[in-house]
């Protein structure tokens, strides 16, 4: 932790020592901050990809996600075994859980109802968002997203039978795609504040289709797009000391067709991007301002 300056004090010194006296921390971070909103979203997207190249070097290895599939000790109410991905996203649940993860606004678990107790002191957070957006979580959604849409297009048929490692992967990809769609929160909250009276007309009409053409800028998100190909492209290539022959081709102006091998399709990257991560973020922007005025 960084030590208190006067700039990262909190505004009511009183609370804050109540806060302490109460055996709290205090986020003296501005991680949260909407004006850090544009580079905590850029980081997003390296882990994204980091994440989804890292998935694509395993097969799709159904078994994975299949109840029964793979015999983990984790059962549902109704006695069904539960599948691989489950029982290594709730153990996952269960570390980050007891070391204040999902008490973060940022942070969503998807089994929310079965986190454990905490083993440091609960955290005080300078939340910028409403509170109706604690009731926000749409991570059986994405979920399903992930397994039917997200991994049979980003990963070659078959079994390698490499479970655990491809469940690892998955549940990395899984928390960071839950982040940034979520994150939509955020965002939603930085465009309200900038054009309060044009949302405020729509959320009290409950108005949805008005505020999704709102929030949508097409050329933001081609943009979006672009870089998130880019990314694929620079990330995806296996990078030495010494200049790829590709690339150091294209610097000096030889050889401008070389082809360069990639560890996934940059293209494929940027078009799961567009088509389901960039489409469930307006979903949570859009549910989050229809709730936006509730308490006031």
């Amino acid at each position: 932790n960084r030590p208190s300056t006067p700039d990262a004090a909190p505004a009511d010194t009183a609370d804050a020592d109540m806060i302490r006296r109460n055996g709290m921390s205090i986020d003296e971070s501005d991680r949260l901050s909407l004006d850090n909103i544009r580079a905590s979203l850029i980081r997003q997207e390296d882990s994204i990809i980091f994440g989804l190249i890292e998935r694509a070097q395993y097969l799709c290895n159904a078994p994975v996600y299949e109840p029964g599939g793979v015999e983990v000790p984790c059962f549902k109410l109704d006695g069904t075994r539960a599948c691989m991905l489950e029982f290594m996203l709730r153990e996952n649940e269960q570390v980050g859980g007891k070391i204040r993860r999902y008490t973060s606004p940022d942070e969503h678990a998807f089994y929310p109802d079965d986190l454990p107790l905490l083993v440091i002191g609960a955290m005080s957070y300078a939340n910028p968002l409403a509170p109706a957006a604690d009731a926000i979580n749409i991570n059986d959604r994405i979920m399903d997203m992930y397994v039917k849409n997200i991994v049979p297009a980003l990963c070659r048929a078959g079994d390698d039978f490499n479970y655990g490692s491809a469940g690892l992967a998955d549940v990395n990809c899984l928390q960071t795609i839950s982040k940034r769609i979520h994150y939509g929160k955020f965002v939603a909250e930085s465009k309200f504040l900038a054009r309060t009276e044009e949302f405020s007309a729509l959320i009290r009409a409950q108005d949805a289709a008005g505020l999704m053409d709102l929030l949508t800028f097409k050329a933001v998100e081609d943009r979006v797009v672009r870089r998130v190909t880019n990314k694929a492209a620079t990330y995806g290539q296996d990078i030495s000391e010494e200049l790829p022959d590709a690339i150091a081709a294209r610097l000096t102006g030889e050889g401008t067709n070389v082809k360069i091998e990639y560890k996934v399709a940059p293209e494929r990257v940027g078009e799961l991007y567009y088509k389901w991560i960039m489409p469930m973020t307006k979903d949570v922007q859009v549910e989050y301002l229809l709730r936006r005025l509730d308490h006031m």
